[in-house]
């Protein structure tokens, strides 16, 4: 039986990498740029709730964009107590661009706060060409605003990049790694910019969107209650006939700190369940299968099963190119088990719990 399980893992593990749109690859990164003759008009809305502490890091890196037309940036204080509101006013950047920070009140029921807020932003913004979704704990670096509408130039509706992610501490560089490997094995970002496949998804931190195409998918109002609100938007716009592309970002970072275990421990925890449709079935289906391809080949192989190793082998290799992508020891996927043993024992507890950020509860 060993033999056969052994087997078996190898035979995955080699689907995986060559039979699942090289979802391991790093390579897809910003698109052809194409320089408009005109500019079109976009509106930056970043919803921000207690986020005080971080928006001296980052709001002035969007206040700070040049960009060849009309932009705004749009603060949308989603009932902070901390202060944000008169942190970001006070954060306004002499001839940068314009600033506008304002409120929506308590969201109604069926919304979750961070979609009100932008819905808000959204409204705020009034006929522009483009929107820019970001959140408060992301930085752009100088061009990014322009990059990412140049991107788009072509005919893209919707244009979303990973923000590179913080890995300072230990735990950080052990469980983020392993992150964006997971969320692309889960929607390989070829199979999302590709029109041959239905896949879709985007990173929630870093969205261009089409204000004509988000109209026609319906509005925010569409994907009110989504926890995950990033891949209900790229549906949303992808079922109303939008095309959207997905990669890798390089002037875009998440600066927010995940020091201990427990703080990673929550980021996955309050939307893993969500994830998995809240399906008792699925999250055994998703045990199993984390037990299954992840957990079974180092086990297997310490028993001396060879195709267990070679697959154990296999899954390091897949993991490199997401390791140099973060500066990470290339041998850092031998840990990649490890990994997911936490990550299945995050999910069980996501299954525990209701999903929750920041004082509320959903």
């Amino acid at each position: 039986m060993g033999t056969v399980l052994a087997w078996a893992t190898l035979a995955v593990w080699t689907g995986l990498a060559l039979c699942h749109s090289w979802f391991w690859r790093t390579d897809q990164r910003l698109p052809p740029l194409v320089r408009p003759e005109i500019w079109p008009s976009v509106a930056i809305v970043i919803p921000a709730r207690d986020e005080a502490g971080l928006l001296p890091e980052t709001l002035p890196t969007l206040l700070r964009q040049t960009y060849p037309g009309d932009a705004r940036v749009i603060l949308v204080d989603d009932g902070s107590s901390d202060g944000t509101s008169g942190v970001a006013r006070a954060l306004a950047v002499p001839n940068g661009l314009p600033l506008t920070v304002t409120s929506p009140g308590e969201p109604p029921e069926g919304w979750t706060g961070k979609l009100w807020a932008v819905a808000h932003g959204v409204r705020e913004a009034g006929d522009v060409d483009f929107l820019l979704l970001t959140d408060a704990d992301i930085a752009h670096d100088p061009g990014s605003l322009e990059t990412l509408v140049a991107a788009s130039a072509s005919g893209r509706d919707l244009v979303s990049q990973m923000a590179v992610l913080r890995t300072a501490t230990f735990w950080e560089r052990l469980i983020v790694p392993a992150f964006v490997y997971f969320f692309a094995m889960l929607y390989p970002f070829r199979r999302v910019n590709s029109a041959r496949w239905r896949t879709a998804a985007a990173a929630g931190g870093c969205v261009l969107v089409r204000r004509s195409a988000l109209e026609r998918a319906g509005g925010i109002g569409t994907i009110r209650g989504a926890v995950i609100d990033d891949v209900a938007l790229a549906r949303a716009v992808t079922s109303a006939g939008g095309r959207i592309w997905l990669g890798y970002a390089s002037k875009v970072r998440n600066v927010r700190p995940y020091p201990r275990l427990a703080d990673l421990w929550q980021m996955v925890a309050r939307s893993a369940y969500t994830q998995l449709r809240h399906s008792p079935l699925l999250l055994a289906g998703t045990v199993v299968g984390m037990i299954a391809v992840f957990l079974a080949p180092p086990v297997l192989a310490l028993t001396g099963s060879w195709q267990a190793a070679a697959a154990w082998l296999l899954m390091a290799a897949t993991f490199v190119p997401v390791a140099r992508y973060y500066r990470q020891p290339l041998v850092a996927g031998l840990l990649l088990p490890f990994t997911a043993g936490l990550y299945t024992l995050m999910t069980l507890d996501s299954a525990r719990r209701r999903t929750g950020w920041k004082g509320r509860t959903y």
